[in-house]
């Protein structure tokens, strides 16, 4: 990783599916693989949160506080929002990351966020920018992929999906430099076209510039395959492009 560190669960995770899909032979483990501190009973505090409707206009609720996911607290409510309401759950994120949880003006939890490893390889995005494989495998650790954007489903605010978005995008560069010591110029996501339209995004002055093949993120076999989701990405600086050509 840019900041030094091995990318050692990135990597365990990729050759178990490699494994899997009969790509490639491990050999049996020397080790019992089971986590027995996970699987004893959790004395870990409950997170619980109150399910109060909330439909207002924006101001109502201004202004928002976005706070980056550090505390274990935070990061217990963080997992039980995705994993209750999110329509893909949530099961842990390898290599760089960031978190996010926002609140209203009332401190009430009404979104959570999460940016992680951009894809692999995608033709239209790699089009765009002007990658070939080398320049794309050099300067990748330049963007991160929004994996998770959640709006509580009791929370129904006109136009509150751009404007969180639009305050992270904001933010997110000097957040990416104080974790990992580098900075990130380009946002992207996958918008899944059988379920949503994207118009936050396009609100947020996303720019829509292709679809994916259907083949999960780290696919390089074509064996993985996924449904059609059109692409979404958001500069962060002016000259993000003379960034990742370098």
């Amino acid at each position: 990783m840019p900041n030094g560190q091995l990318k050692d669960m990135a990597c365990r995770s990729l050759l178990l599916k490699l494994h899997r899909m009969e790509l490639i032979h491990l050999p049996e483990p020397v080790h019992d693989g089971r986590n027995h501190l996970r699987n004893k009973t959790s004395t870990s505090p409950q997170i619980d949160y109150r399910i109060s409707p909330i439909n207002s206009g924006l101001k109502e609720i201004l202004p928002l506080s976005v706070k980056v996911v550090n505390e274990k607290k935070d990061a217990l409510l963080f997992n039980k929002l995705l994993n209750n309401h999110h329509y893909l759950g949530y099961k842990g994120t390898v290599g760089e990351h960031m978190k996010y949880l926002v609140f209203d003006n009332r401190q009430r939890p009404i979104a959570a966020l999460l940016f992680g490893s951009a894809a692999w390889r995608l033709e239209d995005r790699d089009r765009f920018i002007g990658w070939d494989d080398t320049t794309r495998q050099r300067n990748l650790y330049f963007l991160t992929n929004n994996m998770r954007f959640l709006i509580l489903p009791w929370v129904k605010v006109p136009n509150l999906a751009s404007h969180i978005l639009s305050k992270v995008a904001r933010r997110i560069k000097t957040d990416w430099i104080e974790k990992y010591s580098h900075p990130i110029v380009l946002l992207e996501t996958f918008v899944e076209i059988d379920r949503f339209k994207g118009t936050c995004y396009k609100a947020a002055n996303w720019m829509y510039i292709g679809k994916t093949k259907g083949r999960s993120r780290n696919d390089r076999y074509s064996k993985l395959h996924v449904p059609i989701k059109d692409i979404y990405l958001l500069p962060l600086i002016a000259n993000y492009r003379e960034v990742l050509l370098r």
